[in-house]
């Protein structure tokens, strides 16, 4: 009997489900039992108990002697399709792993390939996936390495710093060095005004840019009767990546909130890309009871080792006209990807991509949830829609960004060196005339609530910062060719300001307790009153307008209950300046390295009751 039929018989799948699966099969190319595990027919757990009372055995197969001759003979996409790989010849018959022993297609392509009959040995379809990109995998995962370097160098942040860079670095140095024995007071003086005015002009850039943002009604918004003509028989196929690193307790939330999106089940290309070395996620996968609505993709172990790699390496297997990203622990708005369908319909072709918001769910869990969802509010409500409105390049969020696939594999996806790959893609996009759309939607995350994993994470992402600097301003005419002076000088007070004010605030924070604390006989020898009081007054203001803006965060989504915490920002700025040490030092001895953030820590257990 067939795995249809006994999957018929055992009563997991009707016939009309059967047909489904079937018509699925020949559109994608995968084998029957892939779509009936990967589209939620049935669970892995129910498919064993089902080969097991059909007095079928299953082998654990992690480690298998193969033939690097018999594996030449397939691509690896057609394994991972067909849940089967041919592993070496043996007494007259090819030794062949399979999820399906029925699958006749399979069967035969390895009489006609290897002119042997096949010996089957049936294993789960986590460990064929598992051996079959770890042994043909190789090919793929160089590209998502390497693809980007080699067609477009220039974008690449594998170089961190390039000659040229270095030797005007280490040419300030000099000149400063020199400048303070010869006059030590006199150059403490143009440093401390560079450093204050720099800090201030950086600030009321960002002001600037928030009430842009706050005046910023989007233009690009979806209304509900446009949704409304969104017919599910005509949506493309929509991919979505699912990059996850030692989340095994996050896998059952992820397939909940996977549940809840309105798109046909049939039309989602839904990848779980997971690395080679990831047992505790695998056995996550491998252990789950009800049925899952995604792909395993396992990533063959290549360094570096981060997300945007993962991410290129997935790409090779994806099928849809559109793809995003999600992380383990998001929650997009049901009917997030219509309107992304909906929007790309009446954008003009040069749109590449459509950013959605990012909040959290669990704001009003500490102080850290509190000050992290103020952030992210004034960041993707006010800033984010300030520089579109101003046509200024937008650093991409790192999930819930909505790509045309074909138009990201040409841009050369992401940059597997750069650990704030979205960022860098954004300025990417906008330098090669692509344009970036923001939409009217919210996909909510776990606000971190642990300062230290706090730390970890916005180093990384300051870190990203600087390498995506850094890259991007290796020629400076260049850039300004392809972005114009406007770009250029949005790129410079947005994303090489960020990093600096960090860098630049202890700094200031220490004059004005100096100020306060210590004698002022001190300090005055070596700033005169009007530099000492001109710092003082660049911090204070520079504090205020960030309150301000912290303020204005809660108004678009009427978080009214966060506004008092809006004025213990310089607290949480310091906070981010030990993160840009941290993203410092990082740059400078292990600038690929990525910095993991530990999820599902939050004691919010019920995120599906936001309030939107």
């Amino acid at each position: 009997m067939s795995i249809p039929e006994l999957l018929i018989s055992e009563g997991f799948i009707t016939p009309d489900d059967r047909e489904r699966i079937e018509n699925l099969s020949a559109r994608t190319g995968q084998s029957f039992i892939k779509v009936a595990l990967n589209f939620g027919y049935i669970s892995r757990k129910n498919y064993e108990r089902i080969l097991t009372n059909a007095d079928y055995k299953i082998e654990e197969v992690r480690t298998e002697a193969f033939d690097t001759e018999v594996l030449k003979k397939i691509d690896l996409r057609f394994a991972d399709e067909q849940l089967a790989l041919p592993l070496r010849i043996e007494n007259g018959q090819v030794v062949t792993l399979m999820s399906d022993p029925s699958n006749q297609l399979f069967i035969d392509f390895v009489k006609f390939t290897y002119n042997y009959e096949p010996r089957i040995i049936i294993a789960s379809d986590l460990d064929i996936l598992w051996l079959s990109h770890k042994l043909l995998g190789e090919s793929y995962v160089k590209s998502a390495v390497y693809e980007l370097m080699n067609n477009d160098a220039s974008s690449s942040a594998i170089v961190t710093f390039t000659t040229a860079q270095l030797i005007f670095i280490f040419v300030i140095i000099g000149i400063v060095a020199i400048g303070l024995v010869v006059s030590f007071k006199n150059t403490s003086i143009i440093i401390n005004l560079i450093i204050s005015s720099f800090f201030l002009v950086a600030i009321v850039f960002k002001l600037f840019l928030a009430l842009v943002g706050s005046r910023f009604e989007l233009h690009q918004a979806v209304t509900k009767e446009e949704l409304r003509q969104v017919v599910d028989d005509e949506v493309p196929i929509y991919t979505i990546l699912l990059p996850v690193y030692k989340e095994d307790k996050l896998i059952k939330k992820l397939i909940w909130n996977l549940q809840s999106i309105d798109y046909p089940r049939e039309k989602l290309d839904i990848k779980l890309v997971i690395e080679e070395d990831d047992d505790k996620t695998l056995n996550a996968v491998r252990n789950l009871d009800f049925p899952a609505i995604f792909e395993v993709v396992i990533v063959p172990f290549h360094m570096p080792k981060t997300k945007p790699k993962a991410c290129n390496y997935a790409l090779h297997f994806a099928k849809g006209k559109y793809l995003t990203i999600y992380d383990a622990e998001d929650i997009p708005d049901t009917d997030q990807l219509k309107k992304v369908v909906a929007l790309f319909h009446k954008l003009p072709e040069n749109y590449i991509c459509i950013q959605c918001a990012l909040n959290y769910f669990n704001r009003n869990e500490n102080f850290l949830t509190r000050m992290f969802t103020l952030e992210y509010s004034y960041w993707f409500d006010y800033m984010l829609p300030g520089l579109d409105t101003l046509d200024i390049p937008i650093p991409l969020g790192g999930t819930s960004n909505h790509f045309k696939l074909d138009q990201l594999v040409e841009l050369g996806a992401w940059d597997p060196f750069n650990v704030t790959e979205d960022a860098d893609l954004g300025v990417r996009a906008y330098a090669k005339g692509h344009k970036i759309a923001i939409v009217n939607s919210t996909t909510y995350e776990e606000a971190n609530n642990e300062p230290f994993n706090w730390i970890r994470q916005r180093s990384r992402w300051i870190k990203g910062y600087m390498q995506t600097y850094l890259v991007h301003m290796r020629n400076p005419a260049t850039l300004i060719k392809k972005i114009g002076w406007r770009g250029f000088l949005g790129f410079n007070f947005f994303i090489g300001a960020t990093p600096v004010t960090f860098l630049v605030y202890p700094l200031l924070l220490a004059i004005f307790i100096m100020y306060l604390v210590f004698d002022l006989s001190g300090i005055r020898t070596l700033f005169p009153d009007w530099v000492l009081f001109m710092a003082i007054f660049n911090l204070m203001v520079g504090n205020i307008l960030m309150i301000y803006v912290n303020m204005m965060a809660v108004f678009k989504r009427r978080f009214y209950e966060l506004i008092l915490f809006s004025i213990a920002n310089p607290v949480y700025w310091l906070m981010h300046s030990i993160a840009a040490y941290l993203g410092l030092y990082e740059l400078i001895v292990k600038p690929f390295y990525w910095q993991k953030t530990n999820h599902g820590i939050s004691k919010v257990n019920n995120p599906v009751n936001v309030v939107k």
